[in-house]
């Protein structure tokens, strides 16, 4: 009738807390086989012990070894003793003993019942360890046991989770006996047991509940790339999908806003930015800097920040209150944002839209002609250069450089001036009939209108 209740609490323990059968049976095992060591037997002792699984009766059993000279008693026998027991045995043969577990005495009762609560203690803690680790980074559901200045716990099922004041949405009201839903951020295993840490202000916490509201999330049509989050105030969330014919923001919403609405309530009325996400980082911080407009965004790939332009009367809107628009940005891309207005930008001499790529078109250029090659004079451009200045005497067979005489030059250039002195030409310049328009700047784009004039 024993045997029978002991697999009975088996099963029970089993459906409590999660331990196996089989783990429990083993502990049991292992704690007979040390009680009897410690008591009975030897260190060097060899015992096996069966338990039969359906009328759950124990069966010891005690091994040793026959051998010619006998060196330790725990585990070795005589040949003469082993024949006393068998007259088959020879050496080298096992005797098998069966030991009536009845001669257990009270202190090995009891040093095997302490034995086995340690095994069963160190079996639930790996069990629970297990069960929750794979809910790390989840939503779990629980009920709050209690509530304390600085923490309160709550009833996760098997166990309790400790929910910081830290982690709590801030201005939230918690009370013992609320269901409430929490995220599970850390799941740690030492000598005391399994603690599990949760939380209700980790971003991760937004992105799970989008998931249990949102099929399309669910099911990988629309995916969230990135959350930022500050708990009590406003959340951003960037989604995105591959479907043309999927409005990934419009499914977060949901009909009428249903869909947010829940996530809202959940958070205690936290404000919820969603985004479209996009590959190009302007597009991509245009968007996180909603619901701010954006006139330009100047990206520097390699300091991985960029400036952003806004009108004069969204400066405020882009950054927010006590900077929290931009910060919830920052986090959301991942890219450092400085953000100034139209007249900043101008009162620094900042150049952005057409202009700027103008400029760095032409800076581009610049850099690229300072980068060409200086082109040398070869030998034959020298040569032919050379073979100006010189004549060939084709009789005689000498070449001979001409001799330029700079004075003749001089004489020549004074000769054509007395020329022009003597010259006829323009004696008649006096009688011209002047017209004073003719010193006047002739705006060449009114070219054909002024000779229509005249």
């Amino acid at each position: 009738m024993a045997s029978k209740k002991f697999i009975q609490a088996l099963d029970l323990l089993e459906s409590e807390k999660g331990i196996k059968k089989e783990i429990v049976l083993d502990a049991l095992k292992e704690a007979l086989e040390k009680s009897y060591k410690k008591n009975y037997g030897g260190p060097e002792s060899i015992i096996r012990v069966e338990i039969n699984e359906v009328n759950g009766k124990i069966r010891l059993y005690e091994i040793k070894h026959v051998v010619d000279d006998v060196n330790d008693e725990d585990y070795e026998l005589s040949l003469e003793e082993a024949q006393m027991i068998n007259p088959k045995y020879q050496i080298g043969d096992d005797v098998v003993t069966e030991v009536d577990p009845e001669v257990f005495g009270r202190l090995a009762a009891i040093q095997t019942k302490q034995l086995l609560k340690q095994k069963i203690r160190e079996a639930e803690k790996e069990t629970l360890y297990n069960e929750y680790i794979d809910k790390k980074d989840d939503i779990i559901n629980g009920t709050v046991d209690r509530v304390e200045e600085r923490f309160a716990i709550i009833n996760i099922g098997r166990t309790g989770a400790l929910l910081p004041l830290n982690q709590q949405i801030p201005g939230e009201k918690i009370y013992e006996g609320q269901r409430i839903k929490v995220y599970v951020s850390d799941v740690e295993r030492n000598t005391k047991g399994t603690h599990i840490g949760v939380s209700r202000t980790e971003p991760g916490l937004v992105k799970r509940l989008f998931e249990m509201e949102v099929p399309e999330i669910y099911d990988g049509t629309v995916e969230i790339k990135s959350v930022s989050r500050e708990a009590g105030d406003r959340s951003k969330i960037a989604v995105y999908t591959a479907h043309e014919n999927i409005d990934p923001i419009g499914a977060c919403v949901g009909p009428k806003g249903s869909r947010v609405r829940n996530v809202v309530n959940e958070l205690n009325g936290e404000m919820i930015d969603i985004i479209e996400w996009s590959e190009d980082p302007v597009v991509y911080i245009s968007h996180a800097l909603s619901p701010s407009d954006v006139v330009y965004v100047d990206v520097d790939e390699e300091k991985h920040s960029a400036l952003v332009i806004v009108p004069d009367n969204q400066l405020s809107l882009a950054i927010g209150k006590k900077g929290q628009n931009a910060r919830l940005a920052v986090r959301l891309t991942g890219w450092k944002i400085d953000i100034k207005s139209v007249s900043e930008a101008a009162s620094e001499g900042i150049v952005y839209g057409e202009d700027a790529e103008f400029e760095k078109s032409f800076e581009s250029a610049m850099n690229m002609e300072e980068d060409m090659p200086v082109q040398e004079e070869t030998f034959d451009e020298i040569s032919e250069e050379v073979q100006e200045n010189v004549t060939v005497d084709n009789e005689n067979g000498i070449i001979e450089e001409e001799e330029v005489s700079y004075d003749d030059q001089e004489s020549e250039d004074q000769e054509q001036s007395d020329d022009y002195e003597e010259s006829d030409e323009y004696d008649d310049y006096d009688d011209y009939d002047y017209d004073p328009k003719y010193d006047e700047d002739i705006d060449y784009d009114e070219f054909d209108k002024y000779y229509d004039e005249k």
